[in-house]
Parts: structure tokens; sequence; C-alpha cells
């Protein structure tokens, strides 16, 4: 008995799991065909080359907000963006993230208040798989795009098992609300 319950569970478990990733190409998709232009620019803060680079791309960009999701200090965030002569009003700075996981969580409802469907990634390249797959989940799940712009740099690509240790906290989080 107990393990036709535990078979049951797991298999029930497997099902939800597969129809959560099921949907998230057929909402990512209909996000593209509502926005197929970003709307927003968001950027994963760690470097300060990642902002650096934001606020040149974000120059040619002029009708995009800028979201920051950084525990790095406003000050410091604000002056890189002022010196490529981007205006206080565009950006809107986040420190609610611990880690890549919690910098997409942490962000989505706002996203979504704003209506946003389709957004510009920014990290760097070495960052930039991990932060697609999370990106697919959390954001796909909850129907917003994305079009990533890698961060040159010199450093090796994260390993396989931390891109699926975080794609696993991020099955967690569209299941229970939590990363774990």
């Amino acid at each position: 008995m107990k393990i036709r319950r535990y078979r049951f569970f797991l298999l029930a478990a497997f099902t939800i799991i597969l129809f959560i990733i099921g949907i998230i190409p057929v909402k990512l998709a209909i996000a593209y065909y509502q926005s197929p232009s970003p709307q927003a620019i968001l950027v994963l803060g760690g470097t300060p080359k990642r902002e650096k680079f934001t606020a040149n791309f974000a120059k040619k960009r002029r009708s995009l907000k800028i979201w920051v999701s950084s525990r790095q200090s406003q000050k410091r965030i604000y002056a890189t963006f002022q010196a490529a002569n981007i205006r206080d009003t565009r950006i809107t700075k986040d420190s609610r993230a611990v880690d890549t996981v919690t910098n997409f969580t942490s962000l989505v409802t706002d996203l979504r208040k704003q209506k946003i469907h389709h957004i510009y990634l920014i990290t760097s390249d070495y960052h930039m798989p991990r932060a697609k797959a999370i990106a697919f989940f959390v954001l796909g799940s909850q129907g917003i795009t994305f079009t990533s712009i890698s961060v040159p740099s010199n450093q090796s690509p994260e390993s396989s098992l931390r891109i699926l240790r975080a794609i696993g906290r991020s099955l967690l989080w569209i299941i229970t609300g939590h990363t774990g």
C-alpha cells in the first residue's frame, strides 16, 4: 500500500513538472507575439562592468526602463548610469535578490505589474547559460520572454551542475513560491 502511494505521488509530481515544462514555451511564444521588441532592460548585478555595459547599451534605447538587480550600493549604480547621461528616472534598482534565482523571482511580479512581456537580459557571458535557464522557467512561467545580451569576460563558463541546481530551484519556486 505504501509503495503504491509513493508511486502515485512520484507520478503526480513528474506529471506536474512535465506540464509546467510543456506550457512554458507556449507562454513564451504568446509573450513574444504580444511584444516582439523588448520593453525594458534587466541587468543582473555582480560586477560594475555589467552596469557600464548596460549604460552604454541603454543610450541607444532611450525609451526603455532599466531594472538593476544588485546588492551594490545605489549611489555607485546611479553614478555609473549618470556618467552615461542616463536619468535616474529610467532606473529601478532592486536589492532583494541574494543570488541569480532570486534576481528573477524577486522581480517577476514587478515586471508583470508593469505589463512587461519582453525584456533584454544582460549579464556576463560566463553567467549567461545559468541566467537563461532560470529566466526560461521563472520568467517564462509568468509569460515574460527575453532577449539575452552577454557582457564579454575572461572567465570560464559555469558548471552544468550549478545550472541544474538553479533549474531545480526555479521549478521549486514555480510549484511552491519558494526557492529553497
